[in-house]
C-alpha cells in the first residue's frame, strides 16, 4: 500500500525568548493511503505541530516531509499554498465559517481558486452537503445551525475539492458527546466508504477509538503504534 504521508528524521522547534524548545525530535512516521489515524498525546506533546507539518502549514527544521508525492521542504510559500488547495482538506475544533454566508456559500469558498465553472461548483457543493447530510440546510447561515451541523458544513468544505488527505485538529473538541459521535461516524464513513485518508489529532481516547490506528506522542517522540479496528 502506498504511503500518502512519510516523515523521515523530522525535527521541529521554536524559540522561546533566547531558548530553543524542541517540539519534535527525529520523527519517522508514515500514513498509508486510505488509513484513518488518530494522533494522541498530552498538551505540549507536539501532536498539532506534527499535523501542521503534514498539512504544509509549517516546515520542518530537519528531515523530510513527503506528502502526496511532494517533498514539502522544497516548496516555496506560494507553491505550498497551491499544493494545500489541491491536496489537503482541513477541519478544526472551531468551525471558522463565515457568519454572513449560507452553508452552501461557506462550502463553495473552498472552490473559488479553482478553474471550475459556477455550475460545476454548485454541483460539487450539493454533493458535499448531501454527503454530510445537510442538503436541506444549504441556505441556512451558521447562526441557524447547531454546533454539530456547523462542523458538518466545515467537513463539507474540507472535502468539496476532493483532497488527497483530510486533516482534523480536535474536530469534536467543542461538541457534546452525541454530536461528537455523529461527526466521528461521518469521518469513518468518509474513510471506509469513500477511501479518504484521515489524520486526526484528539486528546479523547473515546474519539480515538473511531480511527483504525492510534499513534501516541510524548515529549516530541512517537511511542509504538496502537492498532484498533475502530468502533
Amino acid at each position: 500500500m502506498t504511503d500518502i504521508v512519510s516523515l523521515r528524521g523530522v525535527t521541529k522547534g521554536y524559540m522561546r525568548g533566547s531558548q530553543r524548545v524542541e517540539v519534535l525530535r527525529d520523527i519517522d512516521f508514515q500514513i498509508p493511503s486510505g488509513e484513518f489515524v488518530a494522533l494522541m498525546g498530552p498538551s505540549g506533546s507536539g501532536k498539532t505541530t506534527l499535523l501542521n507539518l503534514i498539512g504544509g502549514l509549517n516546515k520542518a527544521d530537519a528531515g523530510k516531509v513527503l506528502v502526496a508525492g511532494e517533498n514539502l521542504g522544497d516548496l516555496s510559500s506560494n507553491e505550498l499554498a497551491d499544493w494545500r488547495a489541491k491536496h489537503v482538506g482541513f477541519v478544526f475544533q472551531f468551525y471558522y465559517l463565515l457568519p454572513a454566508l449560507s452553508a452552501q456559500r461557506n462550502v463553495e469558498v473552498a472552490l473559488f481558486l479553482t478553474r471550475l465553472s459556477g455550475a460545476q461548483r454548485r454541483r460539487r457543493v450539493e454533493a458535499a452537503l448531501d454527503l454530510v447530510g445537510l442538503r436541506d440546510r444549504a441556505q441556512h447561515k451558521p447562526g441557524e445551525l447547531s454546533g454539530g451541523q456547523q462542523q458538518r458544513v466545515a467537513i463539507a468544505r474540507a472535502i468539496v475539492a476532493d483532497p488527497t488527505l483530510l486533516i482534523c485538529d480536535e474536530p469534536t473538541g467543542d461538541l457534546d458527546r452525541e454530536s461528537s459521535a455523529s461527526i466521528l461516524q461521518l469521518l469513518q464513513l468518509l474513510n471506509r466508504q469513500h477511501g479518504k485518508t484521515i489524520a486526526m489529532v484528539t486528546h479523547d481516547p473515546w474519539a480515538a477509538e473511531y480511527a483504525s490506528r492510534q499513534v501516541h506522542l510524548d515529549k516530541g517522540s512517537l511511542s509504538p503504534a496502537h492498532v484498533s479496528v475502530g468502533v
